[in-house]
């Protein structure tokens, strides 16, 4: 069957150019001037998609969208748009929000992106995909938590929805783009993961999209972007708040339009990819105090995986530790672990969520070597934490004496930076974990004050 689209709209040209060229697009159209006769197709024909005007002569504003916004996919049409009033539709349940004259290539992207989430929210994917689901071996838990986990990969395995995956520092928000990648139907092709705080944002254009020979100096030959070497695959965008204003921008028209240019080049060039964003910021937030477009949020949000952090599933620890510990082991069995380590282990908040356990992990085993089995005493004092280590308390006297003198931002944390690094050892994993911030970030914090 064709997907069905109601277009409500009470300009009689508009609306007649709307229902042709979604017909020719192959779209089983329906009409309406007026939100009356709107209400009554929508009760007998149900149609998969709705264009809504934001003025009808029945009826203003945000009114018909509270009706039927949270019923199916809703997209409001407008000839006065503002942030607010997108921010508003969407809340009130609208799949996407556009502004007369509206552009028919978008028009069309949006509605087909409205009938996957429509697909996914009936469970209709739920139900093709569940035996194509094979969980990886890194992502393991038998918790509630890990449970919707998995119904959430499940569900969006056979789309092409874009995935935004949320969740602290540590969760494993990599290995979970990792599964929906493998889960969909381009795994057959290459994810191909960019680090978004680490390119430089005179870079970012470049090395994304690619450039044409002559397009800056230096430039002496086609380079092909990482979009193309993703073709037919998935585009992982690893910490995605990090990127600046300029860089949203941009990725915000591949986004709206399947499309791109190379650095220099004239021509369009279609972005056959899957893209999957992950995030340990609030972008919510971000969006609310400016700092991240809510345009490009909404595009990145068409379907959340939120990755619980271990506090949450505390009862999935003797199975980590299992795997980490089996994982370590060169030759013969694993050292096993003491119901009594176990239960501590349990017992603790876990900060640094999973990469802080498989930390804790290597090191009792270390400890453990010579002894046959893992005891509580071969863990790190849990009583304070890695919290209390990061707090006040830990500053030297050096640093105290640094914030006497009213410093710069920037010396504060090139001091606090080197005191960690010397306190473990140049361990920049464990410097990460005791900051809060991924491994990567860590790195590009250290790299930048030349702290090796």
């Amino acid at each position: 069957m064709k997907p069905s689209v109601l277009v409500v709209e009470d300009d009689v040209v508009l609306n007649r150019m709307l229902v042709k060229a979604l017909g020719r697009a192959g779209y089983e159209m329906g009409s309406a001037l007026t939100w009356a006769d709107a209400r009554r197709q929508l009760d007998a024909q149900a149609p998969d998609v709705v264009l809504l005007d934001m003025n009808l002569p029945d009826a203003e504003d945000f009114g018909p969208l509270a009706e039927i916004g949270h019923e199916r996919p809703t997209v409001m049409l407008t000839a006065y748009g503002s942030i607010d009033h997108a921010v508003k539709a969407i809340r009130m349940g609208a799949v996407d929000y556009l502004v007369k004259p509206v552009n028919l290539d978008e028009l069309e992207l949006v509605i087909r992106r409205a009938l996957d989430a429509s697909r996914l929210s009936a469970g209709r994917a739920v139900e093709q995909a569940a035996s194509t689901i094979t969980r990886t071996p890194d992502l393991l838990g038998d918790s509630p938590a890990m449970g919707r986990l998995w119904e959430m990969l499940t569900a969006v395995a056979d789309s092409d929805v874009t995935v935004l995956v949320s969740g602290e520092s540590g969760v494993g928000k990599e290995l979970v783009a990792h599964a929906v990648h493998r889960a969909s139907p381009r795994a057959a092709e290459r994810i191909v993961a960019v680090d978004c705080c680490t390119l430089q944002e005179t870079l970012f254009e470049s090395e994304l999209f690619g450039h044409e020979r002559g397009a800056f100096t230096g430039a002496d030959r086609r380079k092909p972007g990482l979009i193309e070497a993703a073709a037919g695959g998935t585009l992982f965008l690893d910490e995605i708040g990090d990127i600046g204003a300029a860089l949203q921008a941009k990725l915000l028209r591949v986004l709206e339009t399947g499309r791109f240019r190379r650095v220099g080049g004239t021509a369009d060039l279609r972005a056959d990819v899957r893209i999957v964003a992950a995030t340990n910021r609030d972008l919510p937030r971000l969006v609310r105090e400016g700092q991240f477009r809510a345009d490009l949020y909404y595009r990145l949000s068409a379907f959340v995986i939120e990755v619980p952090p271990l506090r949450e599933r505390l009862e999935d620890i003797p199975l980590l530790v299992q795997h980490f510990a089996a994982r370590r082991a060169r030759n013969g069995a694993a050292l096993p672990f003491s119901e009594a380590t176990l239960q501590r282990m349990r017992a603790y908040g876990w900060p640094g969520n999973v990469r802080e356990l498989r930390n804790v992990v290597e090191r009792a085993l270390l400890l453990a070597a010579r002894e046959g089995r893992v005891e509580p005493r071969h863990l790190p004092d849990f009583s304070g934490g890695l919290e209390a280590e990061a707090s006040i308390g830990a500053v030297p006297a050096s640093l105290a004496a640094l914030l006497g003198g009213e410093p710069t931002l920037e010396a504060i944390e090139q001091h606090y930076l080197s005191h960690l690094l010397d306190k473990y050892d140049g361990n920049r994993r464990r410097v990460a974990d005791v900051l809060g911030v991924s491994e990567r970030t860590a790195y590009r914090m250290l790299d930048r004050y030349g702290l090796k």
